[in-house]
């Protein structure tokens, strides 16, 4: 690592070596001393302010104004005036002239954070001041000049937004002349534990108590954590946990209670190539794939008390057992009319539909025809059951697709999707 990193990250207190990190930074520091835009990229909470601070104190203008603008938290009524000023009765309430953001910070360096929220009408106005350094005032006709230097950043899918026409490809690709990334928390694991040390000092410090510290089952279960929300929920985990914990020492027990480790279920991932890495679309097929999972367990539990059965005989079974057989075999709980009931099967080489003898004094002696195929042919596919709960839901609804989607809880898009799937049209 070079000096002239080192000193950067000691003097905004950035915390780190994964390598993408320490790109971001160098590729912030290589382009500073010009006037080119820059666009930071990265999820909520990963710092990208720290980019724009850092460009701004390397540059030529770092004597001038330095202006940031949440363009996400400013209403859509309001921001070309917050941006550009506005003139005395312009608007209702503009009771005077006032400066905007553009003329304020003219010579300096402005950071328009949330840059995917602007409204299109302010756009214009943005791609405008970047071409040739010209803007009006709201209610006014006079063009003005100014010099500014912009650094956007967004944690919106910039593509996705100018494919849906929230956002004008032209305004992106002259914010985006350079585009530095910052790397989400989980993927710097070797640097998550560091961040910890770090907040829990500073914390001790500020509220005057003890400095938390990590056991090592803790730290490895931190280190796994994929933090949705980044730094920022890091550091807020750290800060409540040094105020309300007694215990300075924290196990992974108590680590669990305020960060419990995600479930297994597929996560449906908001990405371009999403749909290739997860067959689930919906919270439905989620559903679906458990079910069946579930179903799965069902016939190898019958498979087992098949097997149990042809080894004990039925004489050598308590009631108890065979309570738990008849309970197995029933197809529906309400079929169950009897506590004492007996299920047996017409045919003894394979199941078939159970029949319920009513009688509470017939004897368990026919538990022994019942059997179970060795081999007993049954898809357990998802794709297969999947395909199967289409084509009924198509059949119900009589090729309806509009009501067949909302009967099986997905989107038209995925069911069409679906149909050509498994080749479906027909």
């Amino acid at each position: 690592m070079s000096n002239e990193l080192q000193n950067i990250k000691n003097r905004f207190g950035i915390i780190g070596n994964f390598p993408a990190l320490n790109r971001a930074l160098e590729k912030a520091i290589q382009v500073a001393p010009t006037d080119i835009s820059v666009l930071v990229i990265g999820e909520s909470g990963v710092g990208k302010e720290f980019i724009p601070k850092i460009i701004h104190s390397e540059s030529k203008r770092k004597h001038q104004p330095y202006i940031v603008v949440n363009c996400g938290a400013i209403p859509e009524g309001t921001i070309d005036s917050e941006l550009f000023g506005h003139e005395k009765g312009a608007f209702t309430g503009a009771t005077a002239t006032r400066k905007g953001y553009f003329e304020v910070a003219d010579g300096g360096t402005i950071f328009l954070d949330e840059v995917g929220e602007l409204p299109l009408q302010t756009q214009v106005r943005l791609l405008r001041v970047l071409e040739s350094g010209e803007f009006m005032k709201v209610g006014s006709s006079q063009v003005q000049k100014t010099n500014v230097r912009i650094v956007a950043a967004t944690n919106v899918n910039m593509m996705k937004a100018i494919h849906d026409g929230r956002f004008r490809e032209d305004l992106y690709y002259r914010l985006n002349t350079v585009q530095i990334d910052m790397p989400p928390l989980r993927e710097r694991k070797g640097d998550i534990h560091l961040l910890f040390r770090k907040f829990a000092i500073d914390f001790a410090e500020k509220y005057r108590m003890p400095e938390l510290e990590l056991d090592p089952g803790a730290v490895h279960y931190i280190e796994n954590y994929t933090f949705p929300g980044n730094i920022r929920q890091l550091r807020n985990l750290v800060e409540q946990m040094t105020v309300v914990e007694r215990n300075r020492n924290i196990t992974i027990e108590k680590l669990a209670e305020y960060i419990p480790m995600e479930t297994h279920l597929p996560m449906v991932v908001n990405t371009p190539n999403a749909q290739k890495q997860t067959d689930f679309g919906s919270e439905r097929e989620i559903m679906y794939k458990i079910l069946f999972d579930m179903r799965s367990d069902i016939n190898d539990l019958k498979s087992l008390t098949s097997e149990l059965i042809k080894n004990r005989g039925a004489a050598d079974l308590s009631n108890h057992e065979k309570n738990l057989i008849n309970r197995i075999y029933t197809p529906e709980p309400q079929q169950a009319v009897n506590s004492g009931s007996l299920l047996y099967f017409e045919d003894n080489n394979k199941v078939q539909t159970p029949t319920i003898i009513s009688n509470p004094e017939d004897t368990y002696e026919d538990i022994e025809d019942i059997e179970v195929e060795e081999n007993r042919p049954e898809s357990l596919s998802l794709q297969n059951n999947e395909k199967d709960l289409i084509i009924k839901a198509l059949e119900k609804h009589k090729g309806r697709r509009n009501k067949a989607a909302d009967e099986l809880g997905i989107s038209q898009r995925t069911l069409y999707r679906k149909i050509k799937q498994y080749n479906l049209e027909e």
